[in-house]
């Protein structure tokens, strides 16, 4: 009875241990490095398993799963979005996320994303950003962010932090691929510096002339040095296969020489063995018809036998070493005569191909000083019309400046013109008029004696005076652009002089023409013999 309750209960033991083992072994799960496995049923808290292993209690216990790698989310703003300048415009930003690790951030990705695939935490977290993108783009200025997109890219990171940690993500990395504008506001921010790109490009071309005309002296003179290492190189290739042409023909002579003797000597082996046989033949006979005199005819059929037998033998042997002497020897000629022309074709095919590399490389460095000089022809062409439109461009501004800057000194002249004072022209007129008419009657004060002939010529000397005073008076007032009329019509009409100017202008001088008089008259210095009128203008 003992014995059975023995047995019964290490039996009952043993199911208990299996049943254990099979519960242990059904609830044993091992988590990678990238998953996290949260284990909940029993017990105040989840356990978190991550990059190890752990036992689940089967029914009592459930396994959940929650990703934990790398999640790239690409964040486009689907509509365009006002700068703090007013300027609409799109982003594309490309932003790793993960859930985080810590405690707190572990818990509330576990509320939100548990048993979630890649795509919904991806679709959540863009939601967030797009949002937080969209709020950091209306507080800048377009070229704060697009010359500093780090510093945009931080604010967004910043802002987006802590509405992703609330539901246990991390922010990794945020990268802006991209802004883009439907007016072409951005391409249009770098043309502030076309004229400093323009200069550098201006040296940058004044360097590339130097160093094309030093490259295109290079380039000559390496063509020219490898030209010369080119022939040079040709000489000794040759000087080397005609070295070794005489060298092969000096070995195939050595050759030739040594199959010759050998075939001599052989021949005379073989002449050498035939007599030792003979003789040989000859001792044993003479022995065998000491030996068996009593055996004549036997010894006779042998003899004759040896003889037929061993000439026959010698014969074929003497053949057979000459054929194998003259095979020899045609064997060595051949083989000579093949190991001759392939050191001449390789000689030759290696002196071709030298002077194909050579060509080939006088081509090509040829080729590239060619090209060289298209460039620096190119370029200089490019450099004389680029300086020919500048000029013809400064030559037009200061054309234009000058004809604004003369236009505006006609009009102010113009102006000070018209400003003048009639009464004061008029004035300096008559204060002049006196002394021409003094600058013309002085010639005459010079005459002693005037002679005229005919009726009314005094009054012609008087109308002459007048006339060139006129002309005189006239001519200034041309010269000056003043019609005396006008201007008298416009003073005595606005009473702009008083009646003592009026009274002293003298009835003659009120018009344009002077008087004439009709008639010739003479004037000429006589004797004073038979004088009809003698005067003295200056009285």
């Amino acid at each position: 009875m003992n014995f059975l309750l023995n047995h019964t209960g290490v039996l009952l033991g043993i199911i208990i241990a299996v049943v254990v083992i099979i519960i242990l072994a059904s609830g044993y799960v091992k988590a990678p490095p990238d998953k996290a496995y949260i284990i909940s049923g029993i017990g105040k808290k989840a356990r978190v398993v991550i990059g190890k292993a752990s036992i689940k209690i089967p029914f009592f216990e459930r396994l959940d799963k929650l990703d934990l790698s790398l999640m790239s989310v690409d964040v486009k703003t689907a509509s365009a979005v006002p700068t703090a300048d007013y300027i609409n415009i799109m982003v594309d930003a490309a932003v790793n996320v993960k859930v985080a690790l810590d405690p707190d951030g572990l818990s509330l990705a576990q509320q939100n994303f548990l048993n979630k695939d890649k795509a919904y935490i991806v679709g959540v977290a863009r939601e967030v950003l797009e949002g937080n993108m969209r709020e950091i783009v209306g507080t800048m200025e377009l070229r704060d962010m697009v010359s500093n997109r780090q510093k945009f890219a931080d604010k967004v990171k910043e802002n987006a932090a802590p509405d992703l940690a609330k539901m246990g993500l991390d922010v990794v990395s945020f990268n802006v691929q991209n802004f883009t504008d439907s007016q072409g506001v951005i391409d249009n921010l770098g043309i502030d510096n076309i004229s400093k790109i323009q200069k550098d490009a201006s040296i940058a071309r004044a360097v590339a002339d130097r160093d094309v005309a030093v490259a295109r002296a290079n380039a000559e003179k390496e063509a020219n040095d490898a030209k010369v290492a080119a022939n040079l190189e040709i000489a000794t290739k040759q000087n080397d296969l005609a070295i070794k042409q005489a060298e092969l023909k000096k070995a195939s002579d050595i050759k030739k020489a040594e199959a010759d003797a050998a075939y001599t000597i052989q021949q005379e082996e073989q002449r050498k063995q035939i007599e030792i046989t003979t003789a040989n033949a000859n001792i044993a006979r003479q022995e065998k018809e000491v030996e068996l005199e009593t055996q004549k005819i036997a010894i006779q059929e042998r003899r004759l036998d040896a003889e037929v037998r061993k000439q026959a033998e010698a014969k074929k042997f003497e053949q057979q070493q000459r054929a194998d002497a003259d095979l020899y020897t045609r064997q060595k000629e051949a083989e000579a005569k093949k190991y001759e022309d392939v050191q001449n074709a390789e000689a030759e095919l290696a002196v071709k191909q030298k002077e194909a590399e050579a060509m080939y490389y006088l081509a090509e460095q040829s080729a590239k000083a060619t090209k060289a000089q298209a460039d620096a022809s190119r370029y200089s062409a490019e450099q004389s019309a680029e300086g020919i439109r500048a000029k013809g461009y400064a030559e037009a501004e200061a054309v234009r400046a000058k004809a604004l800057a003369e236009a505006e000194g006609l009009d102010k002249k113009a102006e000070a013109m018209q400003k003048m004072q009639e009464a004061a022209i008029l004035q300096m007129y008559f204060e002049k008029l006196p002394e021409i008419a003094k600058a013309v009657a002085e010639p005459l004060a010079n005459i002693d004696t005037i002679t005229m002939y005919g009726e009314g010529n005094t009054s012609k000397l008087v109308s002459d005076i007048t006339a060139s005073t006129n002309q005189i008076s006239n001519g200034l007032l041309d010269g000056m652009g003043i019609s005396l009329k006008d201007l008298m019509n416009s003073l005595l009409a606005g009473r702009a002089i008083g009646a003592g100017i009026g009274a002293a202008i003298p009835p003659a001088q009120m018009s344009d023409k002077p008087d004439t008089v009709d008639g010739p008259a003479e004037v000429k210095k006589e004797p004073a013999k038979e004088p009809v009128t003698t005067a003295n203008p200056a009285e």
